[in-house]
């Protein structure tokens, strides 16, 4: 990459951040003044609502994806004719999304009551009202994605990223408001449903103004263009059902077998929300860059962005994920209470190893969709699925929420290596050896962190020492996992310019040409 792109990857990244940082601000602030404000029984409720509302986002089918790479791609090469094809006929194809989606979403409401059994039936009036409003309003914005498609695809990022981010930490301040106030879950519904239209509103307004020249004209949809968009995203849909099985059930299963615990599951779940947030904001601009990488046939290159990317990937995980691991009682207890946290403790340990496993694929995730050979990894992420929902569903039904949790923590071991045996041998255009990709991207990482995983494992396991000494040899092993990471986990080149970042070492380029 020359220095123009990488700048504009950084920029990328930076504004993926800012959208993920919005994201994670909300799940962090809303959930306290939630479950003070609402009882454990209305706060699961108001839960089951958001996920089943969630719902219709699957109804996306990877279109917004595919529209992403296809305006990178199609810009790179110089056809606009085949861009504005495929960004039309995407709008037209969400438009009938969006009328199936509120087709769906009426049957669930109908159907509310029949599937969550322990839901209390004072509740369930409203529960109807506000997922109706809420997943209603999804719904209708399913076709204005494709304007976040063509933002993704121009590499304008921080578009979407004000108009999301922007979006939901308004919803959550009126949220609080509205519950202040005394509000029910239906006017905490239409505070969401608004805030969600008026954000269509404004993305299409900010096309209008940034399309980069890209058009969406009825005149301009084909029956070529759709095939081509079906052939495309035909394994992001098996993707996104896979998806559906691993984290867009658990709590309705919980709602279904635990209902009382659905409140404790979802604050669990809330705080992994922010780790994928993260891991997704960060890595999500790979998109692009690989598309426009692979248009060039730049397969070594893709290579060595998938292992450095999976390396610091796994960083960032061990960095997010083990404070979550090590004081789950005690983080809970701040956040929201000591009540949950004796509740949610458990459950929220195993989804941190759950999702440390499972998130570490997502740089390679990120690269098959920006070179288009996600078509040819569709069996193992419904290995994953169908495993993680038949553990969930059995263990659910026989220890409740936990089981659960251990679901998805045997389904995401399972999906992972099926990645290292089967899905990578099959995407040749990405040029990285199953060996260096397993030692660089995740055993560089894992070595560096072990010091404090062992003396965290050995100290709560046998119990053998004191609060003061356990919290000294705790601080050791902090200091050497950091000495680690910085001698072992970065490379030469990057512990330089990460020194010229500073300004306690030579630029960047001079400390390149030293190297």
């Amino acid at each position: 990459m020359n220095r123009k792109e990488k700048l504009t990857l950084v920029k990328n990244s930076a504004a993926n951040v800012a959208r993920g940082g919005a994201s994670a601000l909300v799940a962090l602030v809303l959930p306290p003044f939630l479950v003070r404000l609402m009882s454990p029984d209305s706060y699961g409720v108001w839960s089951l609502v958001l996920q089943v509302s969630l719902f219709v986002g699957y109804f996306d089918f990877g279109i917004q994806t595919a529209v992403g790479r296809f305006v990178a791609h199609a810009n790179e090469k110089g056809d606009t004719e085949s861009r504005d094809r495929i960004t039309s006929t995407a709008f037209a194809a969400l438009s009938v999304a969006g009328a199936l989606a509120l087709a769906g979403t009426l049957g669930m409401v109908a159907l509310l009551p029949h599937i969550f059994k322990q839901m209390p039936g004072a509740l369930v009036g409203d529960a109807r009202i506000a997922l109706l409003l809420v997943g209603g309003s999804l719904a209708i914005g399913l076709p204005a994605s494709v304007f976040n498609g063509i933002f993704v695809g121009i590499q304008r990022y921080e578009l979407p990223a004000m108009v999301i981010g922007g979006s939901r930490i308004t919803s959550a301040i009126v949220v609080i408001l509205v519950l202040r106030s005394g509000g029910t879950l239906i006017a905490m519904a239409v505070t969401v449903a608004t805030c969600n239209l008026a954000a269509y509103l404004i993305q299409y307004l900010l096309y209008k103004r940034f399309d980069g020249g890209t058009r969406i004209s009825c005149s301009l949809v084909t029956s070529a263009a759709g095939r081509e968009l079906i052939h495309y995203c035909i394994s992001l849909t098996i993707w996104s059902f896979a998806t559906l099985l691993v984290t867009g059930l658990d709590i309705a299963l919980v709602g279904i077998f635990d209902f009382s615990a659905v409140a404790y599951y979802t604050v669990a779940a809330t705080l992994i929300s922010f780790i994928l947030g993260l891991q997704n904001a960060i890595f999500g601009m790979l998109i692009p860059a690989a598309a426009v990488l692979d248009a060039r046939g730049s397969t070594s290159e893709l290579g060595s962005m998938l292992v450095s990317a999976t390396r610091f990937g796994m960083f960032l995980l061990f960095a997010s994920g083990v404070p979550l691991l090590i004081a789950a009682g005690p983080i809970l207890s701040i956040w929201v209470g000591p009540t949950y946290a004796v509740h949610a403790s458990l459950i929220l340990r195993v989804l941190v190893v759950a999702n440390i496993i499972r998130l570490s694929a997502v740089p390679y995730a990120m690269l098959l969709v920006g070179t288009g050979q996600q078509q040819l990894v569709t069996v193992s992420p419904l290995i994953e699925g169908f495993s993680n929902l038949l553990i969930s569903v059995v263990a659910g039904y026989k220890w409740g929420a936990i089981g659960v949790a251990v679901g998805t923590l045997i389904g995401s071991t399972i999906g992972i290596l099926c990645n290292f045996a089967y899905n990578m041998p099959r995407s040749t255009r990405i040029a990285a050896s199953r060996l260096n990709y397993i030692t660089e991207g995740y055993l560089r990482p894992l070595i560096c962190v072990s010091p404090f995983l062992i003396v965290y494992v050995f100290c709560h396991l046998f119990r053998a020492l004191d609060e003061v000494t356990e919290f000294r040899c705790l601080l050791i092993a902090a200091v050497l996992t950091i000495a680690l990471v910085w001698r072992f986990g970065l490379r030469q080149v990057e512990r330089a310019k990460a020194l010229a970042w500073v300004g306690m070492g030579p630029s960047t380029r001079e400390g390149a040409e030293t190297l």
